[in-house]
This record gives structure tokens, C-alpha cells and sequence, in this order.
């Protein structure tokens, strides 16, 4: 099955993957593209989520004006890694199993953003989210923050990502104030620069869809969709 899209991982947990997922599906959408969104495993759903955010299923489903219940068939409640949500609930996760749930999410549509959970090397149990990436073939955005540390945490992404054949398209960096500070644009430039990759910046955002639309379509992610494997 051969299909346009990207992975969109972070380099940790709340680094602004669903965010930058949910804006690229739904400039996609708001263009009239056929878009599909798909996100493995969602847990937390026992956790309340700030400032009227929803979870993260139900905000890729209203980015492609979709039912939750087919962004994922796999939520926990407890908020923890998706290795040890399935330990809790007696459960596991296979990878074909998850790789058949991604086909069947992106039938019918042309391109499918594929959100992962937490970082690459993040355990769903014998695999991780970087083996289900380099399954599904696609290639790789990355979500990033602004501030301090990221230069670290996102050449290591870069890096893990790289070694295991994967394409890395982009970092973005997100939430990306208005007026940054040197800091935050010198991240920018020395992550571009030592990690040889894109750096594109995603302003702050509601989760309205228009809203969402607008904040994605100031991105660059035409040149980040690839043909699937």
C-alpha cells in the first residue's frame, strides 16, 4: 500500500507532537485533502487535560473532521508508557496488529499523519515506537521545544532516528513565541545546523480546528510527506 504521509514523533513526552500532527492534518483538511489520522496508542484518558485541550484521539479526529474511534482502537487510562498501560490492563500490543489499525485508518485517504507516543525509543513492550516507524516507512517530523535542552534532545532523537534508516524530514519547534529571544533562535539555527535537517517553528495554537488549520498551514510539511513503504 503505497500512501503519502509522515511520523510525527517528540524528543519526550509534551513536546508538542499532537499539536504539530493535529495542525498538519488539519491544513491538509482545510485544502480539501483526503487525510487520515492515526495515533497507535493514547493513554492518560484518567488524567483531566488543561485549558480545555482534549485528548490527544479526539483532537486528530477533530483535525480531520473524523471519529476518535478511528484515530486509535488502543486508550489506557493511567498515564504512563504504553508498555506498562497494557501490563496493567493484562493486554499486548503487537506490532503487526498495530500496522494492520494504521492501513485501516488511512483507507481511502491520501495522506496519513501518523502521530507516535512519547519518544522514539519509548517500549510498547518487545518493540518500540521507533520499530513501528520504520515499519510503517514513512518519513520523520519531529517535535521539539524552544527553550533549553532541546539542542540535546533533539540531535539524540536525530540520531537514534538516523541509525535506524529513518527519514528525518523536519524539526519543528513548538510553541515558537512571537518575538524569540537569542536563546531560543540560536536553538534553531544550531540544531539545523549540527543536525543537518529543516527547523520549522509552529506559533501557539488553540484546539479549534480553524485555529489549528492556520497555525499548519504556515508550515513548510509539503517537502515532509513521503510515500509509504
Amino acid at each position: 500500500m503505497s500512501l503519502r504521509g509522515c511520523f510525527v514523533t517528540g524528543t519526550d513526552t509534551g513536546a508538542g507532537k499532537t499539536v504539530v500532527a493535529a495542525a498538519i492534518a488539519a491544513a491538509l483538511h482545510a485544502r480539501g485533502t483526503r487525510v487520515a489520522a492515526w495515533k497507535p496508542v493514547v493513554s492518560g484518558l484518567d488524567e483531566a487535560h488543561p485549558g480545555g485541550w482534549p485528548a490527544d484521539h479526539e483532537l486528530l479526529a477533530r483535525a480531520v473532521g473524523g471519529d476518535p474511534r478511528d484515530v486509535t482502537s488502543t486508550t489506557f487510562g493511567p498515564a504512563v508508557s504504553p508498555h506498562l498501560a497494557a501490563e496493567l490492563a493484562e493486554k499486548m500490543l503487537d506490532l503487526g496488529v498495530l500496522l494492520g489499525a494504521a492501513h485501516a485508518a488511512a483507507a481511502g485517504a491520501e495522506v496519513l499523519v501518523v502521530e507516535g507516543v512519547g519518544g522514539l525509543l519509548v517500549p510498547f513492550g518487545d518493540f518500540s515506537v521507533r520499530d513501528l516507524a520504520v515499519a510503517l516507512g514513512l518519513p520523520l517530523v519531529v517535535a521539539a521545544r524552544p527553550g533549553l535542552g532541546t539542542i540535546n534532545h533533539s540531535l539524540l532523537t536525530i540520531e537514534a532516528a538516523r541509525s535506524a534508516g529513518l527519514d528525518v524530514r523536519a524539526v519543528v519547534l513548538t510553541p515558537w513565541p512571537l518575538d524569540p529571544n537569542v536563546m531560543q533562535r540560536s536553538n534553531r539555527a544550531t540544531i539545523e545546523r549540527l543536525g543537518a535537517v529543516e527547523v520549522a517553528t509552529l506559533q501557539p495554537t488553540t484546539a479549534a480546528f480553524g485555529d489549528l488549520a492556520r497555525a499548519g498551514a504556515a508550515l513548510p510539511f509539503d517537502g515532509w510527506l513521503g510515500d509509504a513503504a
